[in-house]
């Protein structure tokens, strides 16, 4: 999406955001025509004509907090960016208050993914333009590098395995970091059996496709942290549940198991195109989770790479085999803080829906709260699970230092509390499965 400032000598249709009573730069006819309407569509977009232009106006009427404003306003600008492709215009000029947000939404909004559609160049939305007062304005600015991080997700994630697997993740990467500004290390498999990552591999056994290990780093222009913030993201391209096989109506999503890992190669593309002053490593273990011929079976230990042994009790808690790999390579660049993303246990979702992100950690109270803080500013809010060792007890093998999964109760913690044991930093969880 293109967003550009716009001049007196724009001609097409606009989009007015204001508050009751406020002056717009309307004809008099129009505004004649919203003060008649009175109420009558408040906190909503009035249609109107003004000449041969389409004109939508969004009365401002309730007293909302500063987050649910923000996203009344993002969800304003996927409405919009609804009726502008409808009526098969290109562009829409914003004013008023809250153009950013409403630019967020739209943007988001207008997405769309047709890579394997044969008549794409028809599917394709003829919303294109956006203008505002201020291009370069701070608040337009973050939202173009965060809507752009955003996308880039949103594409990998779609993909399928056939299209994207572990090596073409780590390609991605590449790619992304030449665009972008940040530096990209793929370590291949011969790489990985000499770092002993008996999760990644373990987990790989069942596949015809080699696993990846992607180092990515961005050290922004007098960057603030002086120890690095390291960003883990599961890269489980797919996943069938290996030898504890998933129910087939519900495999064909686990193409975005990997989502945790689309997010930190978003979030890496993001900071490098805003040039932000922060020291960040991201870190990508990838594999596929096939029932192959040689796939590791319920009740097979294996050694991670800090030799702990664990007992693999269901092969569909695989992504924390993997991660505790990532999670011990961070333990040498001394982080100021790790946290890992990963769609990671079904019981997230179940406890909290579709409507968070459950969050747990040792780190320090402050880190988790600004993590917080942001996410109600960006409505990508994070629960606070608790994260007591008891937990830790319900991981306990007869056969291994650890067993892969904790039994019924409190999934969602001691999936956490499994990943724990391979950190020796301050560290945060993201269970991103909801």
């Amino acid at each position: 999406m293109n967003i550009s400032t716009y001049t007196p000598e724009y001609n097409g249709p606009s989009a007015i955001v204001y508050k009751k009573g406020g002056l717009l730069n309307v004809s008099k006819s129009i505004q004649n025509r919203i003060e008649s309407y009175g109420d009558k569509f408040e906190e909503t977009w009035m249609e109107l004509q003004d000449g041969n232009d389409t004109v939508w106006a969004f009365q401002l009427t309730k007293d909302l907090s500063d987050y649910e404003r923000a996203e009344k306003m993002r969800l304003a600008g996927n409405a919009l960016a609804i009726k502008v492709n409808a009526l098969g215009l290109d562009r829409i000029k914003i004013e008023g208050p809250y153009q950013a947000e409403i630019c967020e939404g739209a943007i988001l909004g207008n997405y769309q993914f047709l890579k394997f559609f044969s008549d794409a160049h028809k599917r394709r939305n003829s919303f294109v333009k956006i203008f505002v007062e201020d291009e370069n304005s701070e608040d337009i600015k973050s939202i173009q590098h965060a809507t752009l991080g955003t996308l880039f997700a949103r594409d990998l994630i779609n993909r399928p395995v056939i299209d994207l697997t572990a090596s073409k993740l780590a390609e991605e990467a590449k790619q992304a970091g030449k665009r972008h500004g940040f530096s990209v290390e793929v370590l291949e498999k011969k790489q990985i059996e000499s770092l002993k990552m008996g999760g990644l591999l373990g987990v790989n056994y069942g596949s015809v496709e080699p696993p990846t290990f992607t180092i990515m780093e961005y050290k922004g222009a007098g960057a603030t942290n002086s120890q690095p913030i390291v960003l883990v993201g599961k890269g489980v391209v797919y996943d069938t549940g290996g030898l504890s096989l998933k129910p087939s109506n519900f495999m064909d999503t686990m193409k975005s198991d990997m989502g945790g890992a689309a997010a930190v190669l978003g979030t890496m593309s993001a900071i490098a195109e805003a040039k932000l002053p922060v020291h960040v490593i991201g870190l990508v273990p990838a594999t596929d989770n096939r029932p192959g011929l040689n796939a590791v079976t319920p009740g097979d230990v294996i050694t991670i790479s800090d030799g702990t042994t664990v007992e693999v009790l269901n092969t569909d808690a695989e992504g924390r085999l993997i991660l505790s790999d990532a999670l011990v390579y961070a333990q040498r660049y001394n982080p100021e803080l790790v946290i890992d993303l990963a769609t990671l246990t079904g019981a997230a979702a179940r406890a909290i829906g579709r409507y968070a992100i459950v969050g747990m950690g040792n780190a320090p109270k402050e880190k988790m709260e600004a993590l917080q803080h942001s996410g109600y500013k960006t409505r990508e809010r994070v629960v606070e699970f608790p994260f007591w060792d008891e937990y830790k007890e319900l991981l306990k093998s007869p056969i291994a230092d650890l067993k892969n999964i904790g039994g019924a109760e409190a999934g969602a913690i001691t999936a956490g509390k499994f990943l724990e044991h391979f950190t020796n930093y301050p560290y945060i969880h993201l269970d991103i499965a909801g």
